[in-house]
């Protein structure tokens, strides 16, 4: 595997300390500023080590940037035709919530969910918070050009070897929604799932004015939030005694709060129904699922496709999108 980072994806980037152009220099790229950032495996880690890390796997992959470590030095996986990654194997559970916990350890396939964006004929897709890529991999199959980022150098290596394995073409890199590489005005879709709830609301803030640079003038993203009245979400708040949230803990946000904020923050913005009961369950996944859980993925699909009709649905959901479109 060549340590170098992929000359085509080193196109769309910039430091993300003052937006300047990358150039590659040896195991590292650097900015005209004299930034430097480490690439390993061909991932460029470009986190802020000045800032404070939203996850334990920035902390993780800074430690990785710092020691320089190469591919011979990191654990490698050969996933076989029609296996599944060890990382997707063991991590299902984190990244795909407690409906899929059963699968960990035992998951024969990916799965991959539907992507409720408009096809998506070569745009620029960029996913904040992607894990292991699974809704870049939608994405790519929906025609856009995806971008992944995460905080995790393991799952951004996972992802890679996951696309790999598929035939999709994705580029993947380390790092921060509040500090995006990407040059002013330079992207088509942004989209995250289940990564902003877990975020202070200020750190949310700052990824949303991160995200109104980069987008085109125009261009959308959509953003999966948990809405605070849903029946699921309720309940973990009471069981947390509403107390405030810490560490990677959701942090529950109004509709209204929502519409107001992503408004504030980047242009004209929809609240619409994700679904209900959960916070990642998704009904492209029903055969995973165990049967207690397919009737209550099924209810959440017909709740949703209710709410079209009956908008006052959504204040119920437990699981929302905000598409918002950059405004000036």
């Amino acid at each position: 595997m060549s340590l170098e980072l992929d000359p085509s994806l080193l196109a769309f980037l910039v430091c993300p300390r003052d937006k300047l152009p990358l150039a590659q220099a040896a195991r590292h790229v650097v900015c005209p500023n004299g930034h430097h950032y480490a690439v390993v495996e061909g991932v460029p880690i470009l986190l802020l080590s000045e800032s404070t890390q939203t996850h334990i796997e920035g902390l993780r992959s800074l430690a990785v940037a710092e020691k320089g470590e190469v591919a011979a030095q990191l654990p490698q996986f050969n996933t076989g035709p029609g296996e599944v990654d060890p990382f997707v194997r063991t991590s299902i559970g984190a990244t795909n919530g407690s409906f899929y916990q059963h699968l960990v350890g035992k998951l024969a396939d990916y799965p991959i969910p539907e992507l409720r964006l408009p096809d998506g004929e070569g745009k620029l897709f960029v996913e904040i918070g992607c894990s292991w890529g699974r809704w870049c991999i939608a994405a790519a199959r929906k025609g856009y050009r995806p971008i992944g980022i995460d905080p995790s150098l393991k799952g951004v290596r996972a992802a890679r070897r996951v696309a790999r394995q598929l035939g999709i073409h994705a580029w993947y890199l380390v790092a921060d929604a509040r500090y995006l590489p990407f040059p002013d005005a330079s992207v088509d879709q942004v989209f995250s799932y289940s990564v902003f709830q877990h975020l202070a609301k200020e750190d949310v803030r700052l990824g949303l004015a991160e995200i109104h640079r980069v987008l085109r003038l125009g261009s959308q993203c959509q953003i999966q939030m948990p809405n605070a009245f849903g029946i699921r979400c309720l309940y973990h708040q009471v069981r947390r005694g509403f107390r405030q949230a810490r560490d990677f803990e959701v942090r529950y946000w109004t509709p209204r709060e929502l519409t107001s904020t992503f408004e504030t923050a980047l242009g004209p913005s929809q609240v619409l129904v994700d679904g209900y009961f959960s916070l990642n369950a998704q009904v492209s996944d029903l055969r995973f699922l165990p049967r207690r859980y397919r009737a209550l993925v099924r209810t959440s699909e017909a709740l949703r496709k209710m709410s079209r009709l009956f908008p006052a649905l959504a204040y119920v959901a437990d699981s929302l999108y905000v598409n918002a479109t950059r405004g000036s």
